[in-house]
């Protein structure tokens, strides 16, 4: 069995993705209404010098200045929202970069089976009638026949130059 290298990228390449998309340390999250700070290690989340939930949901009392109990990290939460909305992160994508490959090679093999089928049935050409015997060949249209030069108009538009 031969490894083809586009192959070895492509998975490297899914691997890092998902790696990526794994990677939960983003300290502060927004889904929808509600926002979700982490402080490093067991930390208490104080607004105001007082206890704080680590999910919230935001409207104007909740945005603000938050700290991390021991005083070393600091959030300051100020957001514009869309109910409707949804983060798209790494995984999600990867999965419908999929799903669409996979459909478009499903149809890609429907189309060429039913192609094949069609193109593979009976493949005779079609002969013109038969004349019937006796017959001579149509006769010629005068609308087509060569102009005569002496009948001509000499308007500058009417002469054919043969060039070439």
């Amino acid at each position: 069995m031969k490894i083809n290298t586009m192959d070895v990228r492509a998975v490297i390449a899914m691997t890092l993705l998902l790696y990526v998309a794994a990677d939960d340390s983003e300290p502060v999250t927004f889904e929808g209404e509600y926002f979700t700070m982490r402080c490093p290690g067991e930390q208490k989340l104080l607004k105001d010098n007082s206890d704080a939930n680590n999910t919230v949901q935001y409207h104007d009392q909740t945005k603000g200045l938050y700290r991390c109990e021991k005083g070393k990290y600091f959030f300051y939460v100020k957001a514009n929202l869309c109910l409707n909305c949804f983060n798209l992160d790494g995984a999600l994508f990867a999965q419908v970069i999929a799903v669409d490959m996979t459909g478009t090679i499903i149809l890609m093999i429907v189309i060429y089976r039913c192609t094949k089928k069609r193109s593979a049935g009976s493949t005779n050409t079609s002969k013109a009638p038969a004349r019937a015997v006796g017959r001579a060949p149509p006769v010629p249209s005068p609308d087509y026949e060569p102009l005569n030069p002496h009948t001509r108009a000499q308007d500058p538009y009417s002469i054919v130059n043969r060039t070439g």
